[in-house]
């Protein structure tokens, strides 16, 4: 990029979703229930979870702190979204793409630690029940929380400063309802981001399926059809999480990734913009069904 293409950027034109102007009113009041009820369900739980004391329990405790991160996690784009379709002039100050940058990755990542510590606690509790209370002890379950919440902090942090330090181009049209990329020489970038999905996202889902390769083997070892009813029960509901969560982050993950090339087609913005409605909205929506659903946890 040469000087004189390089300039000071205030503000971020996000050109959003292409949908037709007299189809807005219908995507819009449809946006907003989605997220209306996603913010609903997740309050629910929380306030259940906190009235309730026969649910402060391990599973609950890390239960209450995803729907927190869930409810967060919608609230970074959408509400931001639903105000730009009913704007005439639809921007954002670059200060605000920093944390929208900042604050996705932290609850994205809170989210998936969390499912990492959940998915502990089932392996405890179907393998070995009789030491349950003294392995989930509150002081671990605490510290697993605490834990989660600093290493989200550390990731957000790091990669917002990285995008901090590029330089942008003339042109801050964006076509995206979020601002996460720039214009600029991002090896460093690319680099770093490889380097934390491995740590962030390959490694906690290998620890999640390790957790329930144990719990399946230990299942086999007393084969019985009420053991695998109690077993499916108690997991069930975080299974169904984690494969809806991690299906949906792995097709961010790969958008994320910066890139040089300054041409993006329809086709790429269309499925990038699915991608992250389905990550922000559809996914944070169906959780509080989901945990319902299975009830016993």
């Amino acid at each position: 990029m040469t000087e004189r293409n390089q300039t000071v950027i205030s503000q971020i034109l996000l050109l959003g979703l292409p949908i037709p102007p007299e189809h807005q009113h219908v995507f819009y009041a449809l946006f907003l229930s989605m997220y209306l009820t996603t913010i609903l369900g997740n309050l629910i739980i929380i306030i259940l979870i906190l009235l309730d004391s026969h649910l402060h329990t391990p599973m609950y405790l890390f239960l209450s702190n995803l729907s927190f991160s869930d409810l967060c996690f919608s609230s970074v784009t959408m509400p931001k979204l639903l105000q730009n379709m009913q704007s005439q002039v639809p921007s954002i100050p670059y200060s605000g793409c920093l944390a929208q940058i900042y604050f996705f990755l932290f609850f994205g990542d809170l989210g998936n630690f969390l499912l990492v510590a959940m998915a502990y606690d089932r392996y405890v509790a179907i393998c070995f029940p009789l030491h349950y209370m003294s392995i989930m002890s509150p002081k671990l379950c605490v510290s697993l929380v605490v834990l989660s919440w600093v290493l989200t902090t550390f990731h957000a942090m790091l990669h917002t400063l990285l995008m901090a330090r590029l330089s942008f181009c003339e042109d801050n049209v964006i076509p995206h309802f979020f601002r996460d990329m720039a214009c600029s020489d991002t090896r460093v970038n690319e680099v770093v981001i490889f380097i934390v999905v491995i740590l962030f996202l390959v490694l906690p889902f290998a620890l999640i399926i390790m957790s329930y390769v144990r719990i399946v083997s230990s299942i086999l070892k007393v084969p019985s059809s009420q053991g695998i009813y109690k077993a499916f029960s108690t997991c069930g509901s975080h299974l169904s999480v984690v494969s809806l969560f991690y299906g949906t982050v792995i097709g961010l993950k790969f958008y994320l990734c910066p890139s040089s090339n300054k041409i993006l087609h329809v086709k790429e913005t269309v499925m990038s913009l699915m991608d992250k409605t389905c990550g922000t909205v559809v996914t944070m929506l169906k959780n509080p069904f989901i945990y319902s659903l299975f009830g016993k946890m």
